[in-house]
C-alpha cells in the first residue's frame, strides 16, 4: 500500500464527501438488516401458529401482512440509501481520476526531452490511461465495497452475536482460513500485474510505432514480418494475463465452499441448539441464514477488492516513477521578463548524455536584435545542437549563453521560449484543420491573421486550392500534406506568433528555389527588429544573412559575410561554386 499513500491528498480533496458517503453506506446498511429480522419474526409467527400458540388465523394474516409491509418499505429506504451511496462514491472516483490523469500529463509537459528519447510513447500513453484507470478502480469500487463490507459486518455480527453467541461463533469460524488465503493469493496477484503492465506497454509501443511507421513498413513490404512480431508479442501477453486469471479464479470458488461451510454449520448447529432449548425459535435460524448470505457477496468482494488494490498499487507504483522524475531543465527565475533578442555564445560545449556525442566544441559567436544570423555546415556539425540550446530544451556543461547580457539559465525559462519562434527540421503538425495548426502560434489570431502568415510563408496558393481551405483537416503528423507544404505550415505558425527570436531549422529543404526566394524575402520584411538564426545547407538561404558560420564537428571554421567567405578558400566557397553549378546545370 506504499505506492497508493500517494493518492492521499486526494482523499484529503473529496474528504466531506467521503465522510457523507460513509454515513449514507451505514445507514443504507441498517435498513437492509430490517427485512432480515421481519422475515425472522414472519417464521416464529407460523412456528407459533402451527405449534397452536395463536389459534385466529386473521391474528397471523395481519402479522404476516405488518411484517411485509416493512420488508418492502425497508428494501426500499435500502434500496434509495445504496443509489446514494453509490452515486457519491463513483462519482469521487471519476473526478480523482481526471485529477490523476492531469497530474501525469502536467509533469509528462515538464520533462525535458532527454526523458522522452529514453521512453517510448506507447509506454507514455499507457501509463496516463490504463494505469490511472485501474487505479481508479481502487479510488472509487474498492473504497466503496470495502466500506460497505465493514460496515455490514460490524452491524450483522453484533447483531449475531447480540441473539445467538455460540451459533455466530461457529458461524465465522471459516473467515480467519479466508483472510489468510486472501493474503497469500494477494502477493501472487501483485506480482503478475506488474508484468502485465509491463507488456501491456509493451504491447501498445509496438503497435503505436507501427502505425506512425506504417508507411515505411509498406514500403519494405514487412507487413508480414511485423504480424509476426506483433502476433510473438500479444502471445507473450495473454500467457501473463492468463497467469494473472489463474490466480484469480481461486477466489470465488474458495468464498463459495467457505460461505457453503458456514451455512451447513448454521443448519446443524443452530438445530441441534433449537432441539436443546437453546434456542427459542426457529426463526433465529432462518435470521442466521440470510445473515450468512448477506455476508456471501462482501466476503466475496474482498477477494475481488484485494484484487483491485494489488492491481492498482503495481499501475500506481508505474505512474509514481514518472511522477518522482525530476526535469533536467529547471525554472530558475520565477519572475516574467521580457526578452529583446540579443544572443551570444561564450565558448559552449555540449555532449549528448544518451550518446555520449560531443555535437559542439568552444563555440563563440553573437547575434543582435534586427540582426540575422546562417549556420552552414554539414550533417552532424552541430547546427540544430545550436537551436536547441538557445530554446534551453538542453543546458550547456561548459562555457555559457546569454541573453540580453544575461545568463540563459537566470532567465525565466517559460518567458525565453515565448519569445522564441522555432521551426525544427521534421516539421510537426498535429491531426486538425490547417486553420488551427498555425493558430497553434497564436491561439487569439483571427482568421486575417491566419490568412497573412501563410501568404508570408509561401502556402496560402495551396491551402485555397485544398476542398475545404484552412478548415482542411490534416492526418497524422500532417501526413496529408507532402514535405514542402508541412514545412511552410510550421513556418507560418512561427510567423503569427510574432516572437523576439525566429530559429529556422533548415525549414526550406523540401521546397523549390523560387518559393525559397520568396520566403526568405517575407522573412527578412518580417525580422528587421527580431533576432532570427537560419541553419541550412542552401547558400541561397545563408547568403543575406549579416553573418555566417561555418560549422565542422562542432566546431566554427569560418565566420563572416557571404561576399567575404566566397573570397576565401574553405568549405563555403567549395559549396557556393557547387550550387552555382548545379543551377546553372
Amino acid at each position: 500500500m506504499k505506492e497508493l499513500q500517494h493518492l492521499n491528498k486526494y482523499f484529503l480533496k473529496y474528504k466531506w464527501k467521503l465522510i457523507l458517503g460513509l454515513l449514507i453506506t451505514v445507514v443504507a446498511r441498517i435498513f437492509a438488516l430490517y427485512p432480515v429480522q421481519f422475515i425472522g419474526n414472519s417464521t416464529s409467527t407460523i412456528e407459533k401458529y402451527v405449534n397452536g400458540e395463536i389459534t385466529d388465523a386473521a391474528i397471523l394474516r395481519s402479522e404476516l401482512f405488518y411484517n411485509i409491509t416493512l420488508i418492502i418499505g425497508a428494501t426500499l429506504v435500502s434500496a434509495f440509501f445504496t443509489f446514494l451511496m453509490r452515486q457519491i462514491f463513483i462519482v469521487i472516483s471519476r473526478h480523482m481520476e481526471f485529477d490523476l490523469k492531469n497530474e501525469v500529463y502536467n509533469q509528462y509537459q515538464r520533462l525535458s526531452l532527454n526523458f522522452y528519447k529514453q521512453n517510448r510513447t506507447g509506454d507514455l500513453m499507457n501509463r496516463i490511461s490504463d494505469d490511472v484507470s485501474k487505479v481508479r478502480m481502487y479510488l472509487g469500487p474498492a473504497i466503496m465495497y470495502s466500506v460497505t463490507t465493514l460496515t455490514l459486518f460490524i452491524i450483522v455480527i453484533w447483531y449475531m452475536v447480540k441473539t445467538a453467541p455460540l451459533l455466530t461463533l461457529y458461524t465465522v469460524a471459516p473467515l480467519p482460513i479466508l483472510s489468510f488465503a486472501i493474503y497469500k493469493l494477494s502477493v501472487a496477484i501483485h506480482k503478475r500485474s506488474t508484468i502485465v503492465q509491463q507488456y501491456l506497454s509493451k504491447l501498445n509501443t509496438f503497435t503505436q510505432e507501427s502505425f506512425s511507421g506504417i508507411s515505411v513498413i509498406k514500403s519494405y513490404g514487412l507487413e508480414q514480418q511485423t504480424n509476426s512480431n506483433f502476433i510473438e508479442l500479444s502471445n507473450g501477453s495473454k500467457e501473463k494475463n492468463l497467469d494473472l486469471v489463474k490466480v484469480q479464479a481461486f477466489f470465488f470458488p474458495m468464498m463459495v465452499l467457505l460461505i457453503g461451510l458456514s451455512n451447513t454449520l448454521v443448519i446443524f448447529i443452530g438445530g441441534r441448539q433449537v432441539i436443546n432449548g437453546e434456542i427459542e425459535n426457529i426463526g433465529v435460524i432462518v435470521e442466521f441464514l440470510l445473515y450468512v448470505n448477506m455476508l456471501t457477496w462482501p466476503v466475496a468482494t474482498v477477494g475481488w477488492v484485494t484484487s483491485i488494490v494489488q492491481q492498482a498499487e503495481a499501475s500506481q507504483k508505474r505512474i509514481n516513477e514518472f511522477l518522482k522524475e525530476e526535469p533536467q531543465i529547471k525554472n530558475l527565475e520565477p519572475t516574467v521578463s521580457k526578452i529583446n533578442g540579443d544572443i551570444q555564445f561564450k565558448d559552449v560545449s555540449f555532449t549528448y548524455e544518451d550518446t555520449n556525442i560531443t555535437a559542439l566544441k568552444n563555440v563563440s559567436f553573437s547575434v543582435n536584435r534586427g540582426e540575422t544570423l546562417a549556420i552552414i555546415g554539414k550533417t552532424g556539425s552541430g547546427k540544430s545542437t545550436i537551436l536547441e540550446l538557445i530554446g534551453r530544451l538542453y543546458d550547456v556543461q561548459t562555457g555559457e549563453i546569454a541573453i540580453d547580457k544575461k545568463n540563459i539559465r537566470d532567465l525565466n525559462l517559460y518567458s525565453l521560449r515565448n519569445s522564441i519562434g522555432y521551426v525544427p527540421q521534421d516539421a510537426f503538425l498535429f491531426s486538425d484543420s490547417i486553420k488551427n495548426n498555425i493558430r497553434f502560434g497564436k491561439t487569439t489570431a483571427t482568421d486575417e491573421e491566419v490568412i497573412e502568415a501563410a501568404k508570408n510563408a509561401a502556402v496560402h496558393k495551396n491551402i485555397k486550392g485544398f476542398t475545404h481551405g484552412y478548415d482542411t483537416v490534416l492526418g497524422e503528423r500532417g501526413i496529408t500534406l507532402s514535405g514542402g507544404q508541412k514545412q511552410r505550415v510550421s513556418i507560418a505558425r512561427a510567423i503569427i506568433h510574432d516572437p523576439q527570436i525566429l530559429l529556422f531549422d533548415d525549414c526550406l529543404s523540401a521546397v523549390d528555389t523560387e518559393t525559397e526566394e520568396e520566403i526568405l524575402n517575407n522573412l527578412f520584411k518580417i525580422s528587421k527588429d527580431k533576432t532570427t538564426i537560419i541553419v541550412s545547407h542552401r547558400i541561397s538561404s545563408a547568403k543575406n544573412a549579416d553573418n555566417i558560420i561555418i560549422l565542422e564537428d562542432g566546431e566554427i571554421v569560418q565566420q563572416g559575410s557571404h561576399q567575404k567567405l566566397i573570397e576565401i578558400d574553405g568549405y563555403y566557397k567549395e559549396l557556393y561554386a557547387k550550387q552555382l553549378s548545379e543551377k546553372e546545370m
